[in-house]
């Protein structure tokens, strides 16, 4: 695969992901996105109340960020985009677009595929007992505490054949950026 377009800085609420994208896209010099910005109001005031979010409600939202990963992709940005990304079907989403995009015709006959973003996944993995301490200590987010389990038994790492490089959320955060950069080296 060639180099990344996008870096998909995923894992469980608490994991770390808009501390670590954030410092990742200053240290690139890359577009930085958080995508509990863009949840309609609707998911945030249902996660407010403590109800996990279903399909129904993510794929919108997913739909979003891919069309705004696209048109940045598009204009020559890269973009480090920090993202839950539970399911595989969530990080399909990202990279080729609602229902993984059909084939396009180009008014030949013939059929090109659709615009990719080109993507690699940084999920960021630790045990329920640490996240859920950090998660304690943080204040001020629509997430709670007690919605973590249900983003747990949700979560299904990535594995092959997606690009991603998984990361503890043990180590310190000088250690998580230098394995990335490394990685992309």
């Amino acid at each position: 695969m060639a180099a990344p377009d996008v870096l998909l800085v995923m894992g469980v609420s608490g994991s770390g992901k808009s501390t670590v994208g954030a410092l990742l896209a200053s240290e690139l010099g890359w577009k930085f996105y958080d995508a509990d910005d863009y949840h309609p109001e609707e998911n945030r005031t249902k996660m407010g109340k403590g109800i996990p979010l279903n399909d129904q409600d993510r794929i919108p939202w997913l739909c979003n960020l891919h069309d705004i990963l696209l048109r940045d992709v598009a204009s020559g940005q890269h973009v480090v985009l920090a993202c839950s990304g539970l399911k595989k079907i969530y990080r399909d989403i990202l990279i080729r677009g609602k229902d993984g995009t059909p084939l396009m015709s180009d008014g030949t006959g013939e059929d090109k595929q659709p615009a990719e973003v080109k993507l690699l996944v940084v999920h960021l993995n630790g045990s329920f007992e640490v996240i859920s301490g950090r998660l304690l200590k943080r204040k001020g987010h629509f997430m709670p505490p007690e919605l973590l389990q249900s983003q747990f038994d949700t979560l299904e790492p990535p594995s092959a054949p997606e690009n991603f490089i998984q990361i503890s959320v043990d180590k310190n955060l000088s250690e998580i950026i230098a394995t990335i950069m490394d990685t992309l080296r």
